[in-house]
């Protein structure tokens, strides 16, 4: 099995429309392990409706739960047990694009963190990154955790506006590939997605054979 994991450097940045796309570029199976928060579309509703893929590469959550918070607090409070064992146990897909939840030290249970699973895991991960003030430290520290448990980085996707200073800095002092930008889009269905990805993104810079 090859594939992908998606993060970001924070929530609510995009990573998920930015996982349908790679997703359906590569035409691989998408997975979101855990998802917190059941009111409106989820993440996965979200990729099943802008990647393209047809419905059996869109794979089901582990953990379903109900409150929009942190998967360790939003499991509390469903009464849910997450588990290393159900969470280790991958997909058996030939491709996979996994998106985590939130960012990387976002806590699973009390005393395991989301980047505690991509260790075990060791798939590359894709870093999603906004724009915007603050993108720098939150990237550099992001990149920095990562190396620390000698998780593969594929490199950085930004996702906005241009910032052509901010995203330079971060990839230059972070020692990682700039893989891409993707523009926020005034209108966002599966057709100008697929479009800005292309326009945007080579598949050849995420080391897939083309």
């Amino acid at each position: 099995m090859s594939g992908f994991i998606i993060t970001g450097t924070d929530t609510n940045i995009g990573k998920t429309v930015f996982s349908a796309a790679l997703a359906g570029a590569l035409q691989a199976h998408y997975w979101k392990p855990v998802q917190s928060g059941l009111e409106g579309e989820t993440d996965t509703e979200i990729v099943m409706r802008l990647s393209g893929l047809p419905r059996h590469k869109i794979l089901p959550e582990t953990y379903k739960l109900t409150q929009p918070l942190s998967p360790h607090r939003a499991a509390e409070l469903d009464d849910v047990e997450i588990t290393r064992k159900r969470l280790l146990q991958l997909p058996a897909v030939d491709q996979l694009v996994i998106e985590g939840a939130g960012g990387l030290m976002v806590p699973l249970t009390r005393d395991w963190l989301m980047i505690d699973l991509f260790a075990d895991w060791q798939l590359p991960v894709v870093l999603c990154a906004r724009t915007g003030l603050g993108t720098i430290n939150h990237s550099l520290l992001s990149i920095e955790a990562l190396r620390l448990r000698d998780i593969p980085i594929v490199g950085m996707a930004f996702i906005g506006e241009s910032n052509e200073d901010s995203e330079r800095t971060i990839c230059t002092m972070g020692g990682v590939r700039r893989l891409g930008r993707l523009p926020h889009l005034d209108t966002l269905d599966a057709t100008c997605l697929t479009d800005a990805f292309r326009e945007n993104f080579n598949l050849a810079d995420f080391g897939v054979e083309l």
